[in-house]
């Protein structure tokens, strides 16, 4: 039998036990951080991107654009390290896209999940042209 002494141990409770974050959620966070970089039109390889829109279109394989397409990422206990593939608009500026990119992935991760970024890669893919078909369009067969 256990006797309440009324006294307290370990401290505030915010700080007892451990709270663990698994990468799929850095990778989301990620993703959408870089997605709302102006200049930023996909992640995600050209042939990863076709692959996602096939998958989004077979029933029961869920909805929406996958949030961690392009996203990779190795986190520990208290750092992260993250891979991104970007495709940009074209008449943008890569290197100013890239800043950008890198500085809210790194405010997003550091304020959400507590890991400090380490590294932000970056490999842009691919440049949307402006007459390009959008992902997803179905071209028709005839016309």
């Amino acid at each position: 039998m256990t006797e309440n002494t009324g006294v307290r141990h370990g401290g505030a409770p915010g700080s007892r036990g451990r709270t663990a974050i698994a990468d799929v959620v850095v990778e989301k966070i990620a993703g959408m951080a870089a997605r709302d970089v102006r200049g930023v039109y996909a992640l995600g390889s050209g042939f990863a991107r076709s692959m996602g829109s096939v998958r989004e279109r077979m029933p029961g394989a869920g909805s929406g654009k996958s949030a961690t397409r392009g996203v990779s990422v190795e986190v520990g206990e208290l750092q992260a390290a993250i891979d991104l593939e970007i495709v940009v608009d074209y008449g943008v500026s890569i290197m100013d896209v890239a800043g950008e990119v890198r500085e809210n992935v790194i405010s997003a991760v550091e304020r959400m999940a507590g890991r400090d970024v380490v590294e932000v890669n970056i490999m842009v893919s691919d440049v949307k042209l402006p007459d390009e078909e959008d992902e997803g369009e179905e071209r028709p067969r005839i016309r």
